[in-house]
């Protein structure tokens, strides 16, 4: 018999750890029955309470939030700590248990890592892309924006032909149905500078005759963010065509919207 230098239990001879502390044993392993003398003796396996690796829950957390908090910076952790959990089980040879959490944090680790530069990839493609499509659907609409106006102008000025054109957009935006508020537009764009799907639209009346109607007016769209909510400007006045500029405002002398 030895006794284990930690708890003082009396152990079998040829037993490596205690199996009631777990404590290694230093001692010389006696020949098992029915061995030679000469024969390694075999180290018995460890049978104490097992712990579950720090490391290895640490690495499985990791590898969760690599996906739900941190993409890829909780990827890292996960790896390094996945090896040094498998590591430590190892070498306590029983004593610690968390394996399949380690390796599950590992696998999920080196995922993102593998696949980050493919979804790096098509994140360069798609979002470009994406912005394009957006800055096309808010010119689009600036355009059509644009002949709301016209057509509520026109309807204007034939129902109050004393006034002409409208000495304001406010003229044409919500009220009694009369020259005051025509009710033939919404309060959005009844606004001194309207803004609507990433542009800003502003009216300006133009000059009266002698009976003290307007004879003309502009209405220019530019976008809210160059580059960014649209590329075009547009202008419209009286004559009723859109005409269009890139990169900068649009004016009288600016090429007519094909």
């Amino acid at each position: 018999m030895q006794t284990c230098s930690r708890c003082k239990a009396s152990v079998a001879e040829g037993v490596s750890f205690c199996p009631s502390c777990g404590n290694g044993l230093s001692g010389i392993p006696a020949p098992l029955a029915g061995r030679s003398p000469l024969s390694p003796a075999i180290p018995a396996t460890y049978t104490g309470p097992q712990e579950t690796s720090g490391k290895a829950t640490a690495s499985l957390i990791c590898g969760i939030a690599a996906y739900v908090i941190l993409p890829f910076f909780a990827a890292i952790p996960a790896i390094i700590l996945g090896h040094l959990a498998l590591s430590d089980i190892k070498k306590k040879a029983g004593q610690l248990k968390g394996d399949g959490l380690a390796i599950a944090g590992m696998v999920m680790g080196y995922a993102q890592v593998v696949f980050l530069p493919v979804i790096l990839i098509i994140a360069a493609i798609a979002i470009p892309n994406l912005l394009r499509a957006k800055m096309a659907a808010n010119e689009a609409s600036a355009v059509g924006t644009l002949r709301t106006y016209n057509t509520a102008i026109v309807t204007f000025q034939s129902h109050c032909a004393t006034l002409g054109f409208p000495p304001s957009v406010e003229n044409l935006g919500p009220g009694r149905g009369d020259c005051t508020g025509a009710n033939l537009i919404g309060r959005v764009l009844a606004t001194p500078v309207a803004m609507k799907s990433g542009y800003k639209f502003f009216y300006s009346p133009g000059a009266t005759d002698n009976l003290g109607r307007v004879v003309s007016y502009t209405i220019t769209a530019d976008p809210m963010t160059d580059n960014t909510t649209g590329t075009r400007h547009f202008f419209v006045d009286e004559t009723g065509v859109i005409r269009v500029s890139r990169d900068e405002p649009a004016t009288v002398d600016s090429s007519p919207l094909q």
